[in-house]
């Protein structure tokens, strides 16, 4: 365990390395307890750094064995060596090689960083700074060298031995039960991008010819008897390669390319140079098994991994304040293989769904930071949305401004300036602003300011001049260590929907507003558009074109214009949700239901709407989360009073529509076997849906539908859909589909996942008992991080009501657990314990509760730098 309050790391403070490493050779003996390591780097000097430095290696808990320089052992007075640290004060030479020697427990090794096992195989993570943990190491992101690394192992336990690059050579050791092969990675790589996997394996193959006519070896890596489960991926990973070489020019560049799954592992994935190791529930899918949700995840992450092949990895970070440049980057690169392989439009509302209830969130809570921090304590707790999301909406926005021919121009400069480099988001800017001219010092602000810009709209009509004014305003709210902010540039999209529902001419003066994009640079800005013959209905931030909240003032007759006619498909939606999310706040405010009429017409009108695809009608129809209306009450929040609410309006909502939803739910019936297909796929959502809102009031016949449903579905899509009605209320049928679903899915762990996340998510007073209970089932294992997600972390974030008890007792419960797990797997724990990011916003009771647990979880002696980093930010 490292030290629980280590010193601030600020990017201020940023030095090149002293030393640098120009090859890694590494010879791995596997072992289940005493796995033997030697590492041969060849250390140089660094020209940038300073004269006479000592050569300081990073270690984590690492026992060395030996030491030695250009072959010669060293005695113990030349070096010091503790568990987390290698000096030598005096290095021989300028140049030299090292040959280091540890032994490491991967049995042992339950933080699941460096080298462990993960049911019975050999496996590493060492983003961002697990390599440490297998041998010392300058483990920073800028120290780039060539690897070559050798495995050996018991041919019995460990058939498959796979690492980085290309295979060089394999084959058994003459006089024993063990094998070995060797792996050569051409590319220069930073030592987070290393991997190993040992194990019983099975493998599904197949190969992929790039744009220039190479060859190249694929292969998908799975527990045995998985195998059949890996085809969609595999599918999806060949597709993502096409892709890219068509979509930004980028051709991969090894003779291999592999893919491992295992079950336990504490991200959902990791983009090792050639070696993906993937969390097994973004590889395997089968229908029986695997929900539309599951499948898309699996594309989007598949894509995503890949995709890190040139942003990421060909491409690195210089330290970890860049860590936006490489997930944010990537993140909207998935987003966009995703938007293309299925309904752009659906996409991105999803997207936007997502970015709002965990990053917005994020922004206006005590652990907000910038999309580059300036300064942290533990790296492992800014893997956030905030890096993640908002750092593709950043990249999102860039696009926007620059137009798709300058985009395009951006990343190929950055590409061709960057290859083989670790970077930093002013070369990627800087490559913007070269290709196009474009100043793009304040746009930069994106990635220094935290918190969520609020952008004020008012719109004026001249009738008699023929002019449309809008009035904007804009400002960024205080936020953690920034509590004044400057005005950012904001490409909002806009058009102007006339009488008709046509959109309107968009002219500034005499010029033409391109693509509908006003540029906001200033504090207070007005627009006049001219030639405007009647009174328009302004739809603001088409396509979400920046990450802000939208103060327009509209009123409930334009929204429902909007959703009937906006051109576009996002700011339907919005007016949908914005309509819903006001009739939510004030009955959330007011404790009484609210008449929902102008909502109920507008929904009606979607509906009916032959022409619209039913995956964007599903998204349009479902009303915003309890999380959203949280949000947007911001201060004072009682989550039982907000789930009233919802439960009011969805229960009018499906009383008023019940003869339109059992029409479209028997319309929508499927005609032939599942297909993962994005139109099959939509078909579904909405059919489910129109489900949930037909049992919204438990009736009878509401229910047996769903019963129904379950019991006769061929596929898990429509089969969870029905047993997620049922949970929700508290009728016999809940139990008993409850007992069949697990009995019928007892051996599949991933379904089983989802078992446990249904039943944590239940919105009744005594479903803290029923985790609790949970917890001690032989499926529940706290060593396993999917189930610590899907059980405490189900019902810690998506359970608001029943986590935020007003006794306590839910605050109580995740410390505790947060608190048992820490010594086990500490990235897990602080993760657990982010679901208080919002504490600050609820009401006293409940306030003083969360202050309560976070306080004890703070002050409890030997915490993780993770939690004690979380703890600490949550309460500061």
């Amino acid at each position: 365990m490292r030290d629980a309050e280590p010193q601030p790391i600020r990017l201020a403070d940023y030095r090149p390395p002293e030393w640098l490493v120009d090859k890694v050779d590494l010879d791995f003996a596997l072992h289940p307890t005493q796995a033997r390591v030697t590492a041969r780097l060849a250390l140089r000097r660094n020209p940038k750094g300073t004269q006479g430095a000592p050569v300081i290696l990073d270690g984590d808990g690492l026992t060395l064995v030996r030491l030695a320089i250009d072959g010669a052992p060293l005695a113990g007075s030349s070096f010091e060596a503790g568990p987390d640290r290698l000096t030598l004060a005096h290095p021989p030479a300028d140049s030299f090689t090292l040959e280091i020697e540890t032994l490491v427990d991967p049995t042992a090794n339950t933080q699941l960083m460096g080298l462990y096992r993960s049911s019975g195989n050999y496996c590493t993570q060492c983003e961002p700074e697990g390599f440490r943990r297998i041998t010392y190491f300058p483990d920073r992101p800028d120290v780039l060298a060539v690897y070559t690394t050798r495995i050996e192992a018991e041919r019995e336990e460990a058939p498959i031995l796979l690492s980085n690059g290309n295979l060089v050579e394999s084959g058994p050791l003459p006089g024993t039960t063990r094998h070995y092969a060797v792996w050569q990675d051409p590319w220069p790589k930073p030592s987070y991008l290393f991997a190993l996997v040992g194990g019983k394996l099975a493998k599904v193959a197949d190969r992929f010819v790039t744009a220039s006519g190479r060859e190249v070896e694929l292969g998908i890596y799975v527990e045995e008897g998985k195998a059949e489960r890996a085809g969609y991926a595999m599918d999806a990973l060949k597709r993502s390669m096409r892709w890219d070489e068509t979509a930004f020019g980028r051709e991969y560049d090894l003779d291999v390319f592999n893919i491992v799954a295992v079950s336990d592992f504490n991200m959902g994935a990791m983009e090792n140079k050639g070696l993906n190791v993937f969390n097994d529930k973004y590889v395997l899918a089968s229908p029986q098994v695997a929900t539309d949700a599951d499948y898309s995840g699996i594309e989007g992450v598949i894509a995503h991994e890949y995709f890190h092949n040139w942003t990421g990895n060909r491409i690195t970070c210089r330290d970890w304040f860049q860590l936006c440049l490489k997930e944010g980057l990537t993140v909207f690169r998935d987003q966009e293989f995703s938007s293309d392989q299925r309904s752009r439009p659906v996409k991105r509302i999803a997207d936007v769904r997502a970015l709002k209830a965990a990053q917005f969130s994020e922004d206006s809570g005590p652990l907000a930071h910038p999309v580059r921090p300036q300064s942290y304590r533990e790296i492992n707790n800014f893997y956030t949305a905030t890096v993640y999301e908002k750092g593709a909406e950043v990249v999102r926005m860039l696009k926007t401004l620059l137009g798709e021919a300058g985009f395009r121009a951006g990343m190929d400069l950055y590409f061709q300036r960057h290859d083989g480099q670790a970077a930093t988001i002013e070369d990627f800017a800087a490559a913007f602003a070269d290709a196009t001219g474009r100043d793009l010092t304040q746009f930069s602000l994106w990635y220094e300011q935290s918190g969520t810009p609020v952008v004020t709209v008012k719109g004026s009509y001249d009738a008699e001049a023929r002019t449309y004014r809008l009035d904007v305003s804009q400002a960024v709210p205080p936020t953690p260590g920034q509590p004044t902010k400057a005005p950012m540039v904001i490409p909002l999209v806009v058009g102007l929907v006339g009488p008709n529902g046509d959109d309107l001419p968009l002219t500034l003066g005499n010029t033409v507003v391109e693509r509908g994009v006003l540029e906001l640079t200033k504090a207070e800005q007005s627009f006049v558009f001219t030639g405007i013959d009647a009174r328009p209905v302004p739809s603001l931030n088409r396509g979400f074109s920046a990450p802000v909240n939208v103060v327009s003032g509209l009123t409930a007759d334009e929204r429902v214009f909007l959703a009937a006619h906006d051109a576009d498909p996002f700011n339907r939606f919005d007016a949908l949700q914005g309509l819903a999310l006001g009739l939510l706040k004030e009955g959330a405010r007011a404790g009484a239901p609210v008449a929902p009429e102008a909502l109920i017409g507008a929904a009606r009108n979607i509906l009916a709407n032959t022409a619209l695809d039913p995956a964007f009608k599903a998204q349009a129809l479902a009303l915003p989360g309890e999380g959203e209306i949280a949000r947007e009450l911001a201060a004072d929040v009682d989550p039982d009073a907000i789930y009233a609410a919802r439960k009011a309006l969805k229960s009018a909502l499906g009383n008023a529509l019940a003869g339109d939803l059992a029409q479209t739910y028997g319309a929508l019936v499927a005609a032939g076997p599942f297909t993962p297909d994005a139109a099959s796929a939509g078909r579904r959502s909405l059919r489910n849906l129109a489900l949930d809102y037909l049992a919204v009031t438990a009736s009878a016949e509401g229910i047996a539908r769903a019963a129904a449903q379950f019991e006769q579905a061929d596929n898990m899509t429509d089969r969870l859909a029905a047993l997620a009605v049922l949970v929700q209320h508290d009728v016999p049928e809940r139990e008993r589909a409850l007992a069949a679903f697990y009995e019928r899915f007892k051996a599949d762990a991933l379904v089983i996942d989802k078992w446990f996340i249904l039943q944590a998510q239940i919105a009744a007073s005594d479903t803290l008992e029923r985790v609790k209970g949970l917890m001690a089932h032989p499926a529940f294992s706290l060593g396993n991080p999917n189930r610590v997600r899907s059980l405490v972390g189900a019902f810690a974030a998506g359970n608001p009501t029943q986590f935020n008890r007003p006794d306590g007792a839910g605050h109580a419960f995740v410390a505790d657990v947060v608190l048992t797990l820490d010594p086990k797997n500490p990235q897990v724990a602080s993760r657990l314990l982010s679901s208080f990011k919002t504490w600050r916003q609820l009401e006293p009771v409940r306030r003083a509760s969360a202050e309560a647990a976070l306080r004890r979880v703070a002050d409890t002696p030997g915490l993780s730098a993770d939690v004690s980093d979380i703890a600490t930010r949550a309460l500061g």
